[in-house]
């Protein structure tokens, strides 16, 4: 049995899990899972007998615990370079936009939270929200056309780290019918044709567990 353990929250809700979840299997390793369900009674004390910052995702591995979604897929990438394009420019821009997407958004994260049980859910979006969605739209379209030469993902044949960051956000404009132009449409699908990104949807729709919030279409 492996060492390596990601500890994650609902399919359903944990954009932050996805992100991790998704660039550690593209690199091949094996890995357990554990999922602590949001809504739990138990979630904090849960959480924090795996990390101190009390918060999913969490990569323990062995004896090294390593928390928070940006440090996780640099930890996967000393290993795995490949997580990031090789060419020292793209690199550069694929950090760029990951780190945006990391610490930015908030509009969108709060008026189309991630649910992706919920296809087809129409809500109104704030002046904010447009913007951040159509920031979105420049960033998949200029990465697109400087680096995505060769295949259908941001940089090309095959997904990195920074489509790690920008699956959940392919899942919210699936949900709520978020289709700003022909390259944010064609990504979407992408993501969606993908067969471990089936598989967490899979996963997302048996789960049993409801977000109120989430569910009203605020969260």
């Amino acid at each position: 049995m492996t060492d390596r353990l990601l500890v994650i929250g609902n399919k359903n809700y944990s954009s932050w899990s996805l992100r991790v979840w998704f660039a550690l299997v593209k690199t091949g390793l094996s890995f357990r899972e554990e999922r602590i369900a949001l809504l739990s009674h138990h979630y904090k004390d849960r959480i924090l007998e795996h990390s101190p910052a009390g918060k999913v995702p969490v990569l323990k591995d062995g004896d090294l615990v390593v928390w928070d979604t940006m440090a996780i897929i640099e930890y996967l990438a000393e290993s795995f370079p490949a997580l990031w394009p090789e060419d020292r420019a793209a690199r550069a821009w694929a950090r760029s936009i990951s780190a945006e997407m990391h610490a930015g958004f908030q509009a969108l994260r709060s008026e189309l939270p991630m649910n992706l049980r919920a296809t087809g859910r129409k809500v109104e979006l704030s002046k904010h929200c447009q913007a951040d969605i159509a920031r979105i739209a420049e960033i998949w379209r200029d990465t697109r056309a400087r680096f995505g030469a060769g295949g259908p993902w941001l940089f090309g044949a095959a997904p990195n780290a920074a489509d790690a960051f920008f699956v959940p956000v392919a899942g919210r404009f699936r949900t709520y019918g978020v289709a700003p132009d022909a390259t944010a449409e064609a990504y979407v699908q992408t993501v969606f044709a993908d067969p471990d990104m089936q598989r967490w949807l899979a996963d997302s729709i048996a789960e049993v567990e409801v977000m109120e919030a989430v569910e009203r279409g605020r969260g």
